[in-house]
């Protein structure tokens, strides 16, 4: 049996990773570490609690006594760390809310691990690890900064993050890099694009349009809603990270990216069509439609009238595109989600679960919303 400890597996990512490894796998038992702030929320997982392969733990992946006592009591073979401060506006709000988690909480988990994972020294005084560990960091395409109208991003594309956001992870990169380099720790790095699909908190640009559309709200947008994003889908991403986790070659870096590069206005125009054809199609989605919102009858004034610009985001990124070409060669992953299908899944599974969407947007987030987008 093996055992993987999960940071941040109530968030996004993590939680449809958790959700996608006990499903595929029934020789892994799983500690969850988060601290279940904003964006983690413990209903997200609540059916696999009872599990008998899952542990929950409260706690900071910065807190050395809570990361000890994990390995102290379990004998973790491997650690997957999607625990991060991860919106961009609001790293811009408090940015060393950022470095503190994303950096010295990297940091953290990689210096317990190497303490606990070392079972002596070769001849030239470097660490021997216990046989079959991994430290795996999970990382963003944005710490390799913007990209023209042309040209991808590339593993050896120099890294050149624009916001604290993304200045943090690429800090945290380059630590797990040198422990690698230093210590001849064994870890991977994956750099994925944006992700979209179940449990995505609704500051992000796919749910927030959801959330918006269905209280009648206007659909904010950034400057012209010109800037690129290539966008993957969370279970295709969640297949990459089993994949080089399990078969990545140790120290290398793995871009994981969706084939999928859109404008966000594209986007924000995408989703409104779709939403509307949904409830046209099947009028029990239309229950998702909140008192607020004009009509569950007409649906008519679901239509890019919706759209308000909004000032942009200080140093907004003009385009990401990530190739994906070395993980497809050496461990044959492909995004296997095209954008038209994953959309329709993911606007299907937020009007199917508003219980899940009014749990998680209550009290912080409201006044969060109203913080970035209230004036403007």
């Amino acid at each position: 049996m093996k055992h993987y400890l999960v940071t941040g597996g109530a968030g996004f990512i993590g939680a449809n990773y958790v959700k996608y490894i006990l499903k595929k796998h029934n020789d892994i038992q799983l500690v969850i570490l988060d601290d279940l702030t904003y964006a983690g929320n413990l209903g997200t997982i609540k059916d696999h609690l009872k599990d008998p392969r899952v542990e929950f733990i409260k706690g900071n992946i910065v807190d050395p006594q809570i990361v000890k006592s994990i390995f102290e009591k379990h004998p973790v073979d491997s650690v997957v760390n999607f625990a991060a401060e991860s919106h961009v506006d609001r790293s811009i709000e408090n940015p060393q809310l950022f470095l503190q988690t994303n950096i010295l909480g990297t940091q953290n988990l990689l210096d317990t691990a190497k303490k606990f994972w070392t079972v002596g020294k070769n001849e030239k005084g470097y660490p021997v690890y216990r046989e079959g560990v991994k430290y795996l960091q999970v990382s963003t395409d944005e710490v390799y900064g913007s990209l023209g109208e042309t040209g991808y991003f590339t593993e050896k594309t120099p890294l050149d993050p624009r916001s604290p956001y993304s200045a943090s992870k690429t800090g945290a990169d380059l630590i797990v890099a040198a422990y690698s380099e230093t210590y001849k720790m064994p870890i991977n790095i994956t750099r994925c694009s944006n992700n979209y699909g179940p449990y995505h908190f609704p500051e992000k640009l796919i749910p927030l349009i959801i959330k918006n559309i269905l209280e009648g709200k206007k659909l904010p947008v950034y400057g012209d809603g010109s800037n690129v994003r290539d966008w993957l889908y969370v279970e295709d991403h969640c297949k990459a990270v089993d994949l080089v986790l399990l078969q990545g070659r140790p120290g290398e870096v793995y871009n994981v990216g969706g084939h999928n590069e859109m404008k966000n206005i594209d986007i924000v125009k995408l989703t409104i069509t779709t939403i509307r054809q949904l409830m046209e199609e099947n009028p029990e989605y239309r229950k998702a439609l909140k008192p607020a919102s004009p009509s569950t009858a007409d649906l008519s004034w679901i239509n890019d009238d919706l759209i308000a610009f909004v000032k942009d985001r200080l140093g907004h990124d003009q385009r990401y595109a990530i190739d994906p070409a070395k993980i497809t060669a050496e461990l044959g992953w492909y995004p296997e989600t095209k954008f038209t299908d994953g959309i329709v899944k993911t606007i299907r599974w937020y009007l199917e679960n508003q219980d899940w969407v009014e749990e998680v947007t209550s009290g912080d987030y409201q006044r969060y919303y109203e913080q970035m987008y209230g004036n403007r």
